[in-house]
């Protein structure tokens, strides 16, 4: 019997949730077989299996499980004696069952309180009772509660009765887990907690696995000294060798503005090292590739995907990618490759009609590059005629510890240029 425990897939990672098995337990693995989906903060990954035989359940669907904890095991079919147990999370074990089970004495209230839980039935594998597949949380829940199983609809594999069917059945509301409350004492008998008094009109939503990432970043973020420059780029001649390319391209994509300043930024990069770089407790970390990320908007949040050795392609190319990178991170499709790696970020709100945005630094990147929105002002031509031009407002925040003033001008000088005479960027 192998056991089979939650992958890492990127060095961030902490832990992952079960979207979904993809073989049911019990049935045969082969190496190679993709085994289940996992829910990173960044992305959904199937996880493969090393080893073959079949397949023993530990965590269900909808668990998050701390990366290198058992969630399921692989052996020749034969029932083995438990050599570990499933990642225990919710209070200190109390007495065995009469199954030999050990379970959480407080199950219920420490569930009611929102103490996060997952099936912990001690390694043992479900037990079937007079036709009823259940785990001993499961059932010891169901006894405290006076639960009748064979009225209790099992949502788990092979309807499997799962601790989160029994609760149901009990009517038992668990709090959300994002909101820290007093601690539920063991005595306690009510087997409900309200978020909020039912007359404030108020709710409480829990965030989401991406929000919760995204709030601990930026909290990290905060204890950057960061500083901004900004300049205004007159747009004009982008703006017409953008129309010629539209002709030119037919049905192929036609690079878009962000395409535009993700190729300047891209070129930039390669003569300003330190804002391709990172600051690191022993020194200025030099990246030797430029992979710009490119922030997409999604019902979650904002999730940076990256376009690797971005100074190497042409517009046509980066085009191509950020149109494919982008659709994959809404369909929720995106590798953990394809997020991470970056070395300096681009974020455009200007698609929301946003003049000038102050973009977050996304660590442990030196710079992130905030664009706001084409607009037309009037000016004074060579001539001294009034003229209408095209602006665009940048924004650069940097990270102090490793750019200073100079630097973050300099580097947002070169991009305004670029962008001023775009056919540079063709060479």
């Amino acid at each position: 019997m192998t056991d089979f425990l939650m992958p890492r897939f990127t060095d961030q990672m902490e832990e992952g949730t079960i979207v979904k098995w993809l073989i049911d337990d019990g049935q045969p693995v082969a190496v190679g077989d993709e085994v289940a989906e996992i829910e990173t903060d960044k992305a959904t990954q199937a996880c493969v299996a090393e080893y073959e035989g079949m397949l023993e359940i530990i965590a269900a669907e909808g668990e998050t499980v701390a990366v290198g904890h058992l969630i399921a095991r692989i052996g020749s079919g034969v029932p083995l004696p438990a050599t570990g147990s499933a990642p225990a999370r919710a209070t200190e074990p109390g007495p065995a069952t009469d199954d030999g089970a050990q379970v959480d004495e407080r199950v219920p209230a420490a569930v009611a309180a929102g103490a996060p839980a997952v099936e912990a039935n001690g390694g043992l594998p479900p037990v079937n009772r007079g036709g009823t597949i259940t785990t001993p949380l499961a059932r010891r829940i169901a006894r405290v509660h006076d639960i009748a199983l064979e009225a209790v609809t099992g949502t788990g594999p092979r309807g499997r009765i799962t601790r989160a069917d029994v609760m149901r059945a009990a009517g038992i509301q668990r709090a959300p887990q994002a909101v820290p409350g007093p601690a539920a004492s063991a005595a306690t008998p009510t087997s409900t907690v309200a978020a909020a008094p039912a007359t404030t009109g108020t709710r409480l939503q829990p965030p989401t696995r991406l929000q919760q990432v995204i709030a601990r970043r930026m909290t990290e973020q905060a204890a950057v000294p960061v500083f901004q420059v900004q300049t205004d780029v007159q747009m004009d001649a982008a703006l017409a060798l953008r129309t010629e390319l539209k002709d030119l391209a037919g049905s192929d994509p036609a690079p878009s503005v962000n395409d535009l300043i993700v190729r300047a930024c891209a070129l930039a990069l390669r003569d300003h090292p330190l804002v391709n770089g990172s600051y690191q407790q022993t020194g200025f970390l030099l990246n030797d590739h430029i992979n710009i990320g490119i922030a997409v908007a999604t019902d979650e949040g904002l999730v940076v995907a990256t376009i690797p050795d971005t100074d190497t392609k042409s517009l046509g190319q980066i085009a191509r990618e950020a149109r494919t990178l982008a659709g994959r991170v809404r369909d929720g499709k995106a590798t953990p490759a394809e997020l991470t790696g970056g070395t300096f970020t681009v974020s455009n709100l200007g698609m929301f009609g946003m003049t000038q945005i102050t973009a977050v630094i996304n660590p442990p990147q030196a710079a992130i590059l905030g664009v706001g929105a084409t607009r037309p002002v009037l000016a004074r031509g060579a001539d001294g005629d009034v003229v209408d031009r095209q602006l665009l407002s940048l924004n650069l925040s940097c990270d102090h510890r490793i750019l200073n003033g100079a630097d973050g001008s300099r580097f947002l000088s070169e991009v305004k240029n670029l962008l001023e005479t775009p056919l540079r960027m063709a060479l």
